[in-house]
């Protein structure tokens, strides 16, 4: 192809049943984004709700590397409406890429749009300063450090412990910056905190709640690093589930509460059900048994890629199956030195994986993969996975989804071209435009 445009038209004409939204969404998160000065943010004292860094850098470069956008911080996401292609309103997370063929830039009007090759293919909305983010708790810290809010408001996204147990090159996910991040930050003089202490989570939620008059934030995630051995005296099972019982018993109902966490034994898992979660996310990270080996080997080391699946299949005696909502990174199934050498391979490897966990009832969500340049397998896959690959999963996760009589996981919005808010891939983007069940179901 002689222009990312000519590559994107062919996609979006060979599988028009992918929402042509959801075409533009997955190029921009496998690849990222460049932003001109003019579409930065003024950080925490703008009108322009800033990349808060919730838990990964979600960057293709480090902070020295990206200019004037380690300085003034892009939006949390953007969303693109309009344009030659006639978009609907579709919320993208923000990665920043400064040789990424698309840019974020304002007109001679001043006017936010992205430009790919050099030619304007839809307006860009960026997210207003929430009104609880002006207000800092009594010790003064923020609330986007303490409790950022992601997918345009709806999740707060609470990273109650910022590295990784799961350390160095034979126990790290090969895709993984979380202990990158946490160094960059801390290297910058950014305040990035360790382990969030739960009276600073209430005192955030307590300001959060007061002033998100629209109700807008609707759950909240807890989730942080792999917890082997112990955090503040705490197992990982009671280290997360406290703050969700602090959280429940401050605030009942107020929240959807869910907890993303190692797939941990069933006594573990009925602890988070007691302490008030609401969803479980054991993830999964990748369907292939050779390469769950590969680029998990921490997982692999301390539970095993059997006994893994196993205890997901276990939790959902205990959350209901659909409350069971295990996370995969797509596209690290075509990463360098052992992924799939076909997109045809890797897709029948992910289905294999999906219609493993739909058909017992559980359905799986994902995240786009992005290489960050920090990662072994960034390093040696700057490109991730083709976009085709990305755009054929979404057909498939859909078709799997129909075959089992599955509809869109609760927690994540509404689905639907035009109003889905989930931001770090597309696959509700890509369901059907139904009325969303935004209550966990009771089992």
């Amino acid at each position: 192809m002689g222009s990312r445009t000519a590559l994107v038209e062919d996609l979006m004409e060979r599988f028009p049943h992918v929402p042509r939204e959801a075409v533009f969404k997955e190029d921009l998160l496998r690849g990222g984004v460049a932003f001109d000065p003019s579409a930065l943010s003024d950080n925490e004292g703008g009108e322009v709700k800033p990349k808060s860094y919730f838990i990964f850098s979600f960057d293709h470069g480090t902070l020295p590397e990206l200019g004037e956008a380690a300085l003034r911080r892009p939006p949390e996401e953007i969303i693109l409406t309009g344009g030659p292609y006639d978009l609907r309103r579709t919320v993208v997370s923000v990665r920043v890429n400064p040789a990424s063929p698309y840019r974020v830039a304002a007109d001679e009007h001043g006017m936010l749009g992205l430009y790919l090759d050099g030619r304007r293919i839809s307006d860009v909305g960026v997210p207003p300063m929430p009104e609880y983010y002006r207000h800092k708790l009594s010790n003064g810290k923020s609330v986007m450090e303490v409790a950022p809010t992601i997918q345009w408001g709806y999740l707060i996204y609470l990273t109650v412990f910022r590295v990784c147990q799961y350390f160095g090159a034979k126990e790290e996910c090969q895709y993984c910056d979380i202990n990158h991040n946490w160094r960059q930050h801390k290297a910058a003089g950014r305040p990035y905190t360790g382990v969030k202490d739960v009276e600073e989570v209430l005192e955030a939620l307590e300001i959060i709640d007061k002033y998100d008059t629209a109700k807008a934030s609707t759950a909240y995630t807890l989730t942080g690093g792999a917890i082997t051995k112990t955090v503040s005296g705490r197992d990982e099972a009671d280290f997360y589930g406290h703050y969700a019982k602090a959280i429940e018993e401050r605030f009942p109902g107020r929240w959807i509460g869910k907890v993303v966490a190692q797939a941990l034994p069933k006594d573990d898992v009925q602890r988070f059900k007691d302490y008030g979660v609401q969803i479980y996310h054991p993830n999964y990270e990748v369907w292939d048994e050779y390469l769950f080996k590969m680029y998990c080997p921490g997982k692999e080391r301390y539970v095993g890629r059997d006994e893994w699946h196993r205890r997901i299949l276990d939790s959902a005696e205990i959350f209901g199956a659909r409350n069971v909502i295990p996370n995969f990174v797509a596209g690290v199934e075509m990463a360098e030195p052992f992924g799939f050498k076909t997109v045809d391979e890797a897709i029948a490897s992910t289905t294999e994986g999906l219609r493993f966990f739909m058909s017992k009832g559980i359905t799986p969500r994902f995240t786009t993969w992005c290489p960050e340049p920090t990662t072994p397998l960034g390093k040696t896959n700057p490109d991730g996975a083709p976009l085709e690959y990305h755009i054929r999963l979404l057909q498939a996760y859909r078709q799997t989804m129909e075959d089992f009589g599955l509809s869109s996981p609760p927690g994540y919005g509404p689905p639907g071209p035009g109003r889905a808010v989930f931001s770090v891939s597309s696959f509700m983007d890509s369901l059907p435009a139904t009325e969303p069940a935004e209550a966990a179901e009771t089992v």
